[in-house]
């Protein structure tokens, strides 16, 4: 179980709900292809969007591979940094590293 403060569950909650749904996909579509049984995978998907229960770091780390983000999208509280998060992951190495030496600076 993790230790979050409501605040972190409720960005959590709120993101895993927006992102499933950016990606045209049901609960129980998202369950199935992140592993989970198929006749239970909309009910713990359901519980994971409420907040009702938390997934541990393997399963939020199938569900982030499934949806195509990663993991600190979920729980970052900054929209804005969110889709920094989201953008960064996809930059080529040669992009990531010019954008690394302006934050250096940026100290």
């Amino acid at each position: 179980m993790n230790n979050l403060g409501a605040e972190s569950i409720n960005t959590f909650t709120r993101r895993l709900k927006q992102v499933r749904m950016s990606r045209d996909l049901s609960q129980k579509e998202l369950g199935i292809k992140a592993g989970f049984d198929e006749s239970g995978a909309s009910a713990r998907m359901n519980q994971y969007e409420t907040g009702k229960h938390r997934p541990d770091m393997n399963t939020v780390k199938k569900l982030c591979a499934v949806l195509d983000v990663p993991v600190p999208y979920l729980y970052c509280e900054e929209d804005d940094l969110a889709k920094v998060i989201e953008g960064f992951v996809r930059l080529s190495e040669a992009d990531k590293n010019k954008i690394l030496k302006i934050i250096e600076k940026v100290k």
